[in-house]
């Protein structure tokens, strides 16, 4: 007995630091998480590079973006800060030989970005090249002699002046300048750089390996609108004449060759009508027929690149889980690489015929990390957060559940701290937006859905993929389609009521939030299905589809893949599927929050959802703004307020359950105090 107490001892000892080492997570630190935003491998496999954003700290920083900085890691996990500080990386590229690394910034006298390269053996930067305007993304000649580079047109003359003087008058979308590519000799130092003439906007730009042509995905105007919907790649040569246009319609996504360059895959759009890019196509370079190669695939294809001259590798996105998928062109034989469940693949950035390929990956422990596949293992080179392994993080796991109508729908479940099976609990109901878009079963953590923090207090979360997300295939992502807020509104209360039916939800204590369509969503939950929900946070969502369709900037994709249908068709069917024209039976405390330069979704929904609830006064209902945000908040500050509301919010009506409006003012004096 006393051998057997005392080993139990040791191992109770061995147990308590680790868990007395977890601690909660604060909202500050929520919103300062690290991540990785892009990686290039050397082309041995030995080196990859990789940029990292690090937010601004809340309180001590001025207001501004996130910096971005540069490091190396080599295949031992090794890793070698190469510019850091206050500053932002854009592109990265190896050089052909792999002895530099090139790369955009904007650095001490410069004027705006420009290209720089440093040795991969460390030492000072030079710069390459400093262009009239700033550089857009760039890519290198095979054979290293040449940049290829996007800059927009230059302003008109003596702009600056004349605004000094008060001439600011905006000429609405006739003034934006397009984006033209240019060539730049890397061999001759003197050189300037020459610009390859065309009629269209430049969106894209990248060599075709061995020939002097380049791949542009051009479209008609700067315009979103016809980048989503209007844009086509062509490959040309250096003097801009057409070499080949390829054979697409709809939305597009990435393309790459083929390593001698006779072959070209890319993701596109079923049709025009698809909400979606996520088909993998191959080009014919010939006379730009295309052929899909994964025909009928249940899924979205997100990346694409080439293994060998005849393997093209795909990462695609199968329900709430992502894989790598090989096929050869050649016996159209499509085998699995990774399979799902290992990690959350957003990018692959490097495939070796060996096997061995470079990722960006997250976990629902971790955000973006440089992951390399193996052959059978998966090992991670960066850990950008080393502090998340002492914070406790939430339970999650998958939920499938039937729609009224008998449609499999599931989404992603993340349960409070210390829950007991059986226990009913606040819910937060967080909507995605697009709606072709879905969540994933991985790092679902941010300022604007700041789960672990809502676990410690006493929330569960759950995200519903409802009917029109992604991650499905192209039929399931249309079933949305000519419904606004019908059925895909109705699968978010089915999803409510499967948590009510298996125990874990308090039907009279459930929250919705959203931006977007999940902002629309959120409003049509605080309105329209007012009596399923007790509070309602709306971010930068739709209230009017008639006034929407007239400020966005994307009233084509509107109508193509959303409406299918125009205001004007159906004038009282879009009234009826409108918050506003419900708001009278609004019974749902409801924050509005939006950014004041949102071109998307212009911050007038939220005030016109504002004037029309304060005037009926059933409901408290606020409206806050914020300047120099634009469809989503980009600068710490003003995320870290969004979550302290949120969250506010949510505890005051659904834990409190107050029944008038908490405070507006928030302790950001007494903090910038403290610090």
């Amino acid at each position: 007995m006393t051998r057997w107490f005392l080993v139990t001892l040791i191992a109770f000892l061995a147990w308590l630091p680790s868990q007395a080492a977890e601690r909660d997570i604060t909202l500050e630190e929520t919103i300062t998480v690290q991540r990785v935003s892009q990686a290039v491998t050397s082309s041995d496999g030995e080196l990859t590079a990789f940029t990292r954003i690090r937010p601004r700290t809340p309180y001590q920083d001025d207001d501004g973006p996130a910096y971005v900085e540069l490091f190396v890691v080599n295949a031992a996990g090794e890793k070698t800060p190469f510019i850091t500080g206050d500053l932002r990386i854009g592109q990265i590229a190896f050089s052909h030989d792999d002895k530099h690394l090139y790369y955009l910034a904007q650095r001490g006298s410069d004027r705006h970005t420009s290209l720089y390269r440093i040795p991969v053996t460390g030492g000072e930067s030079t710069r390459v090249y400093q262009h009239d305007v700033a550089m857009g993304s760039f890519s290198l000649s095979s054979d290293g002699n040449y940049v290829a580079f996007l800059a927009r047109e230059k302003g008109p003359e003596k702009a600056e002046e004349l605004a000094r003087k008060g001439f600011r008058a905006q000429i609405y979308e006739e003034t934006i300048r397009k984006t033209q590519v240019w060539l730049l000799s890397l061999t001759d130092t003197d050189a300037k750089a020459q610009v390859i003439e065309r009629d269209d906007h430049v969106h894209s730009v990248q060599f075709r390996p061995e020939h002097a042509q380049l791949l542009l995905r051009v479209a008609p105007t700067p315009l979103v609108d016809d980048d989503l919907m209007l844009s086509q790649y062509v490959i040309i040569d250096t003097e801009g004449s057409n070499v080949v246009s390829i054979q697409s319609e709809g939305k597009l996504g990435r393309a790459a060759f083929a390593p001698n360059g006779q072959q070209l895959a890319f993701i596109g759009a079923e049709d025009k009508h698809d909400p979606k890019e996520g088909r993998l196509y191959l080009a014919d370079l010939s006379n730009g027929a295309i052929r899909d190669i994964a025909p009928g695939f249940p899924g979205h294809v997100n990346d694409v690149i080439w293994m060998s001259n005849e393997d093209v590798l795909w990462l695609a996105d199968i329900n709430v889980e992502t894989d790598l998928r090989k096929t050869n062109i050649r016996t159209q034989q499509t085998s699995t690489v990774v399979p799902a469940e290992q990690k959350i693949f957003t990018r692959v950035v490097f495939a070796h015929e060996s096997g061995l390929l470079t990722t960006i990956a997250h976990h629902a422990s971790h955000p973006t990390e440089v992951v390399q596949w193996r052959g059978e293992e998966l090992v991670r080179l960066t850990d950008s957060n080393p502090w998340l392994n002492d914070v406790r993080q939430p339970r999650q796991t998958v939920v499938q559940h039937e729609a009224r109508d008998g449609l499999l729908l599931e989404g992603i479940l993340v349960y409070p701290h210390d829950y007991t099976p059986g226990e009913r609990v606040p819910v937060i109901m967080s909507i995605h937006g697009g709606p072709e878009a879905h969540v994933r079963n991985g790092w679902n953590n941010s300022y604007s859905n700041p789960i672990w923090y809502a676990a410690q207090q006493g929330f569960a979360t759950f995200f519903p993929n409802y009917r029109g997300s992604t991650g499905r295939g192209v039929t399931f992502s249309k079933l949305g389609q000519n419904d606004y807020a019908g059925k895909e509104f109705d699968d978010i209360v089915d999803a409510k009521e499967h948590l009510v039916a298996i125990g874990l939800a308090d039907p009279d204590r459930v929250g919705i939030t959203g931006g977007s369509y999940g902002g629309y969503a959120s409003a049509w939950g605080a309105t329209k299905q007012t009596e399923h929900f007790a509070a309602s946070v709306m971010f930068v969502g739709i209230s009017n589809n008639l006034s929407k369709f007239g400020t966005t900037d994307i009233p084509n994709e509107m109508y193509l893949v959303h409406a299918r249908s125009y205001p004007w068709d159906k004038w009282q069917w879009y009234l009826e599927r409108s918050p506003i024209y419900w708001a009278e039976q609004a019974r749902t405390p409801i924050l509005i929050m939006h950014g004041a330069e949102d071109t998307r979704v212009h911050p007038s929904q939220s005030m016109e959802l504002y004037r029309y609830l304060k005037v009926h006064g059933n409901v408290p209902v606020r409206l806050v703004l914020y300047p120099g945000e634009g469809h989503g908040n980009q600068r710490a500050a003003s995320q870290l307020d969004y979550a302290m509301r949120l969250m506010q919010w949510m505890n005051y009506y659904l834990i409190e359950e107050g029944d008038d409006i908490p405070p507006y003012e928030l302790p950001h004096a007494e903090r910038l105090g403290s610090q």
